[in-house]
């Protein structure tokens, strides 16, 4: 009887982990920079991966996180379902980072793209 009772137990805890690993919820994506010369043609791309870009994700004026991105421009963050004011720190050339606001949906991992402009003009 005890055996049946230990199994029923691990099992109900078991079923709960699961459930509860599929509530994740955050963000992943690319982030672009551009432009990358002060004249662009068709022919020849005008962005490239922001490498190495510190990204900070707000809420309330206060960060709850921050991420670097990799060599090939990709970030992930999880993130508490909500929305957040987004912005790449230390950087005072061109309009920033868009979108600005980005809303995290309960229960996965959303892809949101950035795009920073560099303010090459």
């Amino acid at each position: 009887m005890a055996v049946i009772g230990l199994v029923a137990l691990l099992t109900t805890f078991t079923s709960a982990g699961a459930a509860a690993a599929t509530h994740v919820s955050g963000l992943r994506g690319l982030v672009m920079q551009g432009p990358t010369k002060p004249v662009c043609r068709i022919d020849d791309p005008c962005e490239a991966p922001a490498r190495g870009i510190l990204v900070d994700f707000r809420r309330n004026g206060k960060v709850v996180a921050e991420v670097k991105t990799t060599r090939s421009g990709t970030y992930s963050v999880r993130l508490a379902p909500g929305s957040y004011a987004v912005r790449v720190p230390r950087r005072r050339i061109g309009t920033g980072l868009s979108p600005r606001v980005v809303r995290v949906p309960r229960g996965r991992i959303a892809r949101v793209d950035f795009h920073l402009d560099t303010g090459l003009q």
